[in-house]
């Protein structure tokens, strides 16, 4: 039957819940680095035992921590993340220009294969790669000097490169996600890459059609399809069909289009989820009730999944890493809120029950299907 190990990163440390494949009971790990922000934690698919993580304090910066027995213990892994040869500068909110500046990790992409294979990205945003494991860290710096970086402006959380999609069935292929500049695409390894913004639509900035500056929160993809994108916006739901080439909004029936999380079924490609929240400057649920929303049909239309979770006076956020599914017969859907709960769904969220309750407010949420 399996199992499933979901790792949580929250404002005052790492946990790790486990049960077995009827996801009824769970057992819980932790604070793995107590008191710390762990920004993302994400298990390696090639090795089941690699678990990394995204360390950070305002005292003493950026740590990558790194576990190879499944989170019983863990060893620091390398912390040096200097952008490559020429850095310039990017806009800032006025217009004047900054120059780059490493903060913090935000996000780790484990290879599909290689266990020693382990993207970061980072703010101010860039993409990093690491091929010993997360010994040593080297930028990917095709992206910045993408002729639209010096661009690039932050989003309110700041400038980071927050998603990291790798194309199953071509490695060399990647998709990265950035607030507030967009989304781009590399098929050639990361080399040279080509922003994928056509069909976005920003009213907030000077021109909405523009090539960059639009702020995605996320984008998800089913690995049976990796063509197909599916994008949570600064307000609007989006998909392509083309790989990024183009997109059309999808929003639909949604209460509200504004939200950070987007994922998709494991076994359906066309059956995808979001958490909408009443507005960019009101992150919390509409009316107070939490609902996920689901999709069986790629978008367009949209139905309220609500049972089990709180309809009333609920004001809590769920934060764009915050989302996953596991891959067992009947799929399971996870989230966690700003206000510490982990929910599970152990059927495609028809039905949901808090696996957690009383965590530090929770930055992501990761799965990992264990045999």
């Amino acid at each position: 039957m399996g199992g499933v190990r979901v790792l949580v990163g929250t404002k005052k440390g790492a946990f790790i819940l486990k049960s077995d494949g009827r996801r009824r009971d769970w057992e819980i790990e932790g604070p793995h680095f107590g008191g710390w922000e762990i920004y993302h934690v994400k298990g390696s698919p090639a090795d089941l035992n690699r678990i990394y993580a995204s360390q950070s304090s305002g005292w003493f910066g950026q740590v990558i921590q790194i576990s190879n027995d499944g989170g019983k213990s863990w060893q620091p892994g390398g912390n040096q993340f200097a952008y490559d040869g020429q850095t310039g500068t990017h806009q800032w909110y006025d217009g004047t220009p900054h120059p780059w500046e490493f903060k913090r990790v935000w996000h780790l992409e484990p290879s599909l294969t290689d266990p020693d294979t382990v993207y970061a990205g980072v703010e101010d945003a860039a993409l990093f790669r690491s091929k010993d494991g997360g010994k040593s860290w080297h930028e990917l710096p095709g992206l910045r000097r993408h002729g639209s970086g010096a661009q690039w402006q932050p989003g309110a959380g700041g400038m980071c490169l927050h998603t990291i999609l790798v194309d199953p069935g071509n490695p060399q292929r990647i998709f990265v996600a950035i607030s507030s500049a967009g989304a781009f695409r590399t098929d050639d390894g990361g080399v040279t890459w080509k922003a994928i913004n056509q069909g976005l639509r920003s009213e907030y900035i000077p021109d909405p059609n523009a090539e960059v500056g639009h702020c995605v929160h996320r984008i998800a993809m089913h690995r049976a399809r990796p063509q197909v994108l599916y994008m949570q916006k600064h307000w609007d739901v989006m998909r392509s069909d083309n790989a990024g080439d183009s997109w059309r909004e999808v929003s639909g029936n949604l209460p509200t289009d504004f939200g950070f999380p987007i994922d998709v079924h494991a076994h359906e490609p066309e059956t995808i989820y979001v958490v909408p929240i009443k507005s960019d400057s009101e992150h919390f649920p509409p009316e107070g009730k939490l609902r996920v929303y689901r999709s069986r049909t790629g978008g367009d239309e949209w139905e309220p999944l609500t049972d089990g979770l709180p309809q009333k006076d609920c004001y809590v956020n769920v934060l764009r890493d915050a989302m996953a599914v596991d891959s067992l017969d009947s799929c399971g859907i996870y989230f966690g809120t700003t206000g510490g709960q982990v929910y599970a769904s152990a059927d495609a969220g028809d039905h949901w029950a808090p696996i957690a309750r009383d965590l530090p407010a929770v930055l992501s949420v990761e799965v990992q299907t264990l045999p």
